[in-house]
């Protein structure tokens, strides 16, 4: 069963980041205006936003001020954005459809598309620079330790390199969950550990517990984007489906079926929240999206 209160904050969420990007963005005005075009194009008007929707419900579990965390909501969402224009170009996954419309390179051109996914990446790091962004100089060092290495060759980028090399070969299921952790599960830990250090100090291991939770829903994204991709909509998705299969890639139904991909995905729910059993209930916005990440039809 829906949340409406929840569905409510989530609208609220998505709401203000249109704002607060189209405002971080270069207009299509200021040159080069056909970079900016695709800038624009590729980070506004869609989107669950369920990365930028981390960052704030962990900063709302550490009394976080909205102000800062529209400052790493914004960065996670520019570096999503240029990743899934990376992603869809001729040279990775050959993609011609996201969120419903031509991707970037087949709405500007391929060169183009490379720029705007370099551009927004620079510009997630130039916003993360905004001065005092959490209470303590150290903390806001370790913000940026977390997203970089979310970025880099042991995150995005490289459980990129893993999937791309894992095209026609058979995975062992931790080869996938070690592929998937980079690749999807680095920058949802990051945006939620982002959000929390944005706000008062958490305890160690009231930390550490909150870390097992990020790093559980970050699989369990995959898990339901593997299960989506099988047995999903295209016009509810927005995206392309069984491209994953087509290419012969490894994927969570692949390795384990259908059935057994479903109920991964639930046990990972259940260990989401296990994470947040002694949180009271400034964590409920982190256990509603945990239900929506796993429950989710797009």
């Amino acid at each position: 069963m829906s949340d409406p209160d929840f569905e409510s904050w989530a609208r609220e969420v998505a709401a203000r980041m249109e704002t607060v990007l189209s405002e971080l963005l270069p207009t299509k005005q200021t040159t080069p205006s056909r970079l900016h075009d695709a800038m624009r194009y590729s980070t506004l008007g869609g989107g669950k936003r369920v990365r930028a929707m981390l960052v704030y419900a962990a900063g709302e579990l550490a009394d976080a001020s909205p102000q800062r965390l529209r400052y790493p909501a914004a960065a996670v969402e520019m570096i999503h954005a240029y990743s899934l224009i990376h992603d869809d170009l001729p040279c990775m996954d050959d993609d011609v459809l996201r969120r419903g419309r031509p991707t970037c390179h087949v709405e500007f051109d391929e060169a183009t598309a490379l720029l705007a996914g370099d551009a927004l990446q620079s510009l997630a790091f130039q916003v993360l620079a905004e001065p005092k962004l959490c209470d303590r100089a150290d903390n806001q060092l370790k913000l940026l330790q977390v997203f970089a290495g979310a970025c880099g060759s042991r995150g995005m980028a490289g459980g990129q390199a893993i999937d791309l090399e894992a095209v026609g070969k058979a995975l062992t299921l931790p080869e996938l969950e070690h592929m998937h952790i980079l690749k999807t599960g680095a920058l949802i830990r990051a945006s939620v550990l982002m959000g929390a250090y944005c706000g008062r100090e958490i305890p160690a291991p009231s930390f550490e517990s909150l870390d097992r939770y990020a790093k559980t829903v970050g699989l369990a994204f995959q898990v339901v984007d593997d299960i989506l991709d099988e047995d999903g909509d295209a016009s509810t998705l927005g995206k392309t489906v069984g491209k994953d299969k087509a290419a012969n890639k490894p994927t969570y139904t692949s390795v384990m079926g259908l059935p057994e991909a479903r109920k991964f995905a639930l046990e990972l729910l259940a260990d989401a929240h296990e994470a947040l059993a002694a949180f009271d209930g400034r964590a409920d916005r982190l256990r509603g999206l945990a239900d929506f990440i796993v429950r989710r039809e797009r």
